[in-house]
């Protein structure tokens, strides 16, 4: 029997479609839904190797396109989607509830994971909704989920790199408005992508110590 199911899911939303990546180890502890971030998709591989380590750690991941296809065309030549957080936060929100009353994974407790825009999304999507346990963000944004941060809910993590000085000051200001429990985790000498040695696996250390502090 295989460690691991993988399979990929399609979610309807506006008429169309968005897609996931979803991979459940055999008896999972917990859900986490990867929101991606600017121009950004569930193929991106720093996401997937964040996902990979978690699911060592135990959790199932839903690493979801935010954009249909149609949307992602589009943005990548007018940019007009991948700040909308508005629209990213709504279809977060359906991914939420297809976990939710999908009979496999309905009674999993849930954590988001936000990487540049989609760590606003995240955000934003606690704060209207609920229903989730904790929040990573990755090089986030958080600033852009605006006054909508005073009503976060869930443990957030902010992960940032050193390196990375106006994110730094971003997540910093964000952190003020937050009311739950929360922390801000620098990485020595990351840039914003986390692509120096040791850095991403940082985050995936980092990322899983949180979850399994808040959804276990």
């Amino acid at each position: 029997m295989s460690e691991f199911q993988e399979k990929v899911i399609s979610i309807t939303v506006d008429s169309d479609e968005i897609e996931g990546s979803l991979v459940t180890p055999n008896s999972p502890k917990s859900m986490i839904i990867f929101a991606h971030g600017s121009g950004s998709s569930r193929h991106s591989p720093r996401n997937k190797s964040v996902a990979n380590y978690l699911h060592s750690k135990g959790f199932a991941t839903l690493l979801i396109d935010l954009l249909s296809q149609e949307e992602e065309k589009v943005d990548i030549v007018t940019t007009e989607f991948r700040f909308d957080i508005d629209l990213l936060t709504k279809r977060l929100l359906i991914a939420k509830e297809w976990v939710k009353t999908n009979n496999e994974y309905r009674d999993m407790k849930i954590g988001y994971f936000g990487a540049s825009t989609g760590a606003a999304a995240a955000l934003k999507a606690d704060a209207r909704e609920g229903g989730v346990y904790a929040i990573v963000s990755r090089g986030g944004r958080p600033d852009l989920a605006g006054p909508e941060l005073l009503e976060v809910n869930a443990p957030s993590l902010m992960i940032v790199g050193g390196a990375d000085d106006l994110v730094i000051r971003l997540n910093n200001d964000a952190l003020g408005k937050i009311r739950s429990s929360k922390k801000l985790e620098i990485v020595p000498g990351a840039t914003h992508l986390f692509e120096e040695a040791g850095a991403l696996e940082e985050v995936s250390r980092l990322a899983a110590n949180w979850f399994l502090d808040n959804l276990i």
